[in-house]
């Protein structure tokens, strides 16, 4: 696809900020900023619209937060609801297209259709080629989010998108942070993008047939264990080289039957898949709860995890009295 021209005044129209609006209020609608825009759309819907048709738009202050996952802690930058949290959707609406078209099908992150389980179908359906999927690399990037060089992601940016004002507009939401800031909607986008053209390296220049990533989560399958160490060398030599990156040092080759992948919250085996570990004891922790709407709730959602694994027993024990529950009350 060429570089596209003239999208500015296609992402700042009245018609896509609108949208966008209701994009970005999705699952947001007890905040207060969102409350107080729904009560007089029209007025900040053209408010925008005249900040970024005039050239006036910067990002805001960020507010920063720790968030303690597991043993991790990350750091989340967090913007206003408006702006900018607005004009980032305005902006992925116009773009995400020709941004999508340029991937490789199996990356997963923030790709609309192509979610957790999209990935699962993909993989379990690999595994079906027992001797073609005998050995795993698995791998993740070090420190990723952080570690993206803001130069490079721009030369990336310009490779689909010569409108100078959407260039402008998305460098200054590049060079708003150090790295890039964990928490932005855009930043999804670019981390995807990022690792695109090493995606397509490791498809076309290594071979790689079995090959899955989501965001920096990279998994790779193959029936000889000395071509996944080849591919390991080669994948770090471009990643240092080209993107100034490199891989955590935890990265596994094994045999796929003595452990299972673990991937996308499942561990995948020939012939079989199961929900990961620390998803299962969430679970019944969350079951636990002494609330009964609560505990319908968590059913429903760990239920849709659960229908796409071998998990017969824990649907049954766990998930199958409260939807009943929930379907009949």
């Amino acid at each position: 696809m060429k570089r596209k021209n003239n999208i500015y005044e296609e992402m700042c129209s009245s018609e896509n900020i609108r949208i966008a609006y209701m994009n970005a209020r999705k699952g947001k609608l007890h905040y207060s900023d969102v409350q107080k825009i729904d009560s007089n759309t029209d007025y900040y819907v053209e408010k925008l619209r005249q900040m970024l048709s005039g050239g006036h738009f910067s990002t805001s202050n960020y507010q920063v937060i720790q968030k303690h996952t597991g043993s991790k802690v990350r750091i989340i930058h967090k913007l206003p609801f408006f702006p900018d949290r607005i004009v980032h959707h305005c902006i992925v609406q116009v773009v995400q297209k020709m941004w999508i078209s340029s991937l490789i099908r199996d990356t997963y992150s923030t790709i609309p259709g192509r979610g957790i389980h999209d990935g699962v179908k993909r993989i379990k359906k690999a595994m079906n080629d027992t001797e073609g999927t005998r050995y795993c690399l698995k791998i993740d990037v070090k420190k990723y989010y952080p570690s993206i060089d803001p130069d490079i992601l721009k030369s990336i940016v310009r490779k689909k998108i010569k409108d100078t004002k959407m260039l402008a507009l998305i460098d200054n939401i590049i060079d708003s942070s150090e790295g890039i800031p964990i928490g932005n909607y855009l930043s999804q986008w670019f981390g995807n993008l990022y690792l695109n053209y090493f995606d397509h390296y490791c498809k076309q220049q290594l071979k790689c047939k079995y090959y899955y990533r989501y965001c920096d989560d990279v998994v790779i399958l193959s029936e000889s264990k000395e071509f996944l160490h080849g591919v390991l060398i080669a994948m770090n030599h471009y990643l240092e080289s080209e993107l100034h990156l490199s891989i955590n040092e935890n990265y596994q080759i094994f045999p796929v039957d003595s452990r299972g992948v673990d991937f996308l919250g499942y561990r995948f085996f020939h012939g079989y898949t199961l929900v990961r570990k620390r998803i299962v004891t969430k679970m019944k922790r969350r079951l636990a709860n002494k609330n009964a709407n609560a505990r319908r709730k968590s059913a429903g959602s760990y239920y849709g995890w659960l229908k796409h694994a071998n998990a017969y027993r824990l649907t049954t024990k766990y998930i199958q009295n409260e939807r009943t529950i929930r379907q009949t009350a």
